[in-house]
């Protein structure tokens, strides 16, 4: 009876991190479109600082997206796996996501701020 909730959860959290990865791939993808497109209409043969910048800005948001995404499977995957092992590793995880998160999303306001 318990098993049921328990392989829901892990199957949640694995759907999760699923969709965090195909989120990812598709801002590069993207990111990889708009600078070949970039290049392509461009005479010179270099991609300005400005279009190289808001590539990166569109880039860090599909990561940043991704990163708050894989928190949650975490948490959904700790919920389900309840030792002290896990919820540390967990911990862990979430510390490290959560700092890279903090630190991307500060770098992306100060290029959005700096571009008004």
């Amino acid at each position: 009876m318990l098993e049921y909730p328990h392989e829901l959860l892990h199957n949640l959290s694995v759907i999760m991190a699923l969709l965090a990865m195909v989120i990812m791939v598709y801002g590069v993808i993207v990111a990889f479109v708009k600078l070949v497109y970039s290049e392509m209409r461009r005479k010179e043969r270099f991609i300005c600082y400005d279009d190289r910048e808001e590539l990166r800005v569109n880039l860090g948001s599909y990561i940043l997206l991704a990163l708050e995404i894989l928190i949650v499977a975490d948490v959904i995957e700790s919920i389900s796996n309840r030792t002290y092992e896990d919820l540390i590793i967990l911990a862990g995880i979430v510390v490290i996501r959560t700092m890279m998160g903090y630190f991307l999303d500060k770098e992306l306001a100060s290029h959005i701020k700096h571009k008004k």
